[in-house]
């Protein structure tokens, strides 16, 4: 059934709010734009009651986030932190009472990467078509083969949710409750702060810190660029062209056209800024400029440790459950071989706990 007008929200969100848990999915469109364009919304409140909203016709959708910030009611998605990032821009509403089928997996003795598709076939032997996948939803009217898409993707999480917390083990279901509290803080799935945006271009860890304060200026300028004209960040300018003009500290705009994937008018419409960013990252005291982002290598020793750190992981996870790649990623098991720090996650909580006989 769709819904299209606040009227007909409003009540599915008061019957939603009577019900211990509800399935909740989004579809996009995030080609051309730095914002994802939201297209439909799809609630379940069981298998047989599965609803679509239409976002381009609703405009207050705050009854919706009223139900996202409800703790007595379970919102069930898979793989939440893109939707929870989207249904909060969209309805004001701050998500609460998560469940994460694709994080749940991970607690499950199945893997934690798995998509809907795949997971679904592996517990219930149920297989969605692939049709959809590359559909424009923001096109209407939706046709039968999209709405069933979209219905699909909600109508068994409900289900899904129970023979999951079925196959954990007392102990990995206590880790798991402790791990889907990090998604009541949007912190946790919101991205990374614009000063931190520098360490996701593309050849960061070859810098010395002076031109990655450079780079650091350029990238919090880009992202503030994009953002004002809702433009993926490569249309304003590509990472390879950022760490051109901070590896050679180029200040001219004759220079920076030289550096290849820019055309002459981005140079005209960026130049003065992007050489002001280099300006500013230039000016900075030793102090001030970013730590290196070199691969962290390890000495013979410490590379036993590491070897018998993941044989621990995989056996011990083998015995709860656990999908290794919860512990963590190879950087982070190796930081925490050569210099464990108080404030990594493997220090703390339930990951702490897992790491404690080691």
């Amino acid at each position: 059934m769709m819904i299209d007008s606040t009227e007909k929200l409003t009540t599915l969100i008061e019957r939603a709010k009577k019900t211990d848990a509800v399935a909740l999915d989004t579809e996009f469109v995030w080609e051309r734009t730095y914002y994802p364009r939201l297209g439909l919304i799809q609630l379940a409140l069981s298998r047989e009651e599965c609803f679509l909203i239409d976002p381009l016709t609703i405009t207050d959708l705050s009854s919706l986030g009223e139900l996202l910030a409800d703790q007595n009611v379970i919102k069930i998605l898979h793989d939440a932190p893109q939707d929870l990032a989207i249904l909060r821009a969209a309805t004001g509403g701050e998500p609460n009472q998560i469940f994460d089928t694709r994080l749940a997996a991970g607690f499950a003795g199945l893997s934690s990467t798995l998509s809907l598709t795949n997971l679904l076939e592996m517990l219930m032997g149920i297989t969605l078509p692939k049709t959809e996948t590359r559909t424009n939803w923001l096109k209407r009217p939706l046709h039968s083969r999209q709405t069933e898409y979209a219905i699909d993707d909600v109508r068994y999480l409900r289900a899904m949710r129970r023979l999951l917390l079925e196959r954990c083990t007392p102990e990995a279901k206590e880790w798991l409750q402790e791990e889907l509290q990090r998604l009541n803080t949007s912190g946790n799935y919101t991205g990374i702060d614009d000063q931190q945006r520098y360490t996701k271009v593309k050849g960061a860890g070859n810098l010395n810190r002076s031109t990655l304060a450079i780079l650091q200026e350029l990238a919090v300028w880009r992202e503030n660029e994009a953002r004002r004209k809702d433009r993926p960040r490569g249309h304003i300018v590509r990472d390879n062209v950022l760490y051109c003009i901070a590896k050679q500290q180029l200040v001219n705009a004759k220079a920076i056209q030289e550096c290849g994937d820019i055309s002459t008018r981005c140079v005209k419409a960026y130049g003065k800024a992007m050489i002001e960013a280099v300006n500013k990252g230039m000016q900075r005291s030793a102090e001030d400029c970013p730590p290196l982002l070199h691969t962290i290598r390890l000495n013979k020793n410490e590379q036993t440790n590491l070897n018998k750190l993941k044989d621990y992981i995989a056996q011990h996870g083998e015995r709860h459950g656990i999908d290794p790649a919860l512990l963590g990623n190879m950087a982070e098991l190796k930081e925490l071989t050569k210099r464990p720090l108080p404030e990594m996650r493997q220090q703390q909580g339930w990951r702490k706990e897992f790491l404690a006989h080691f």
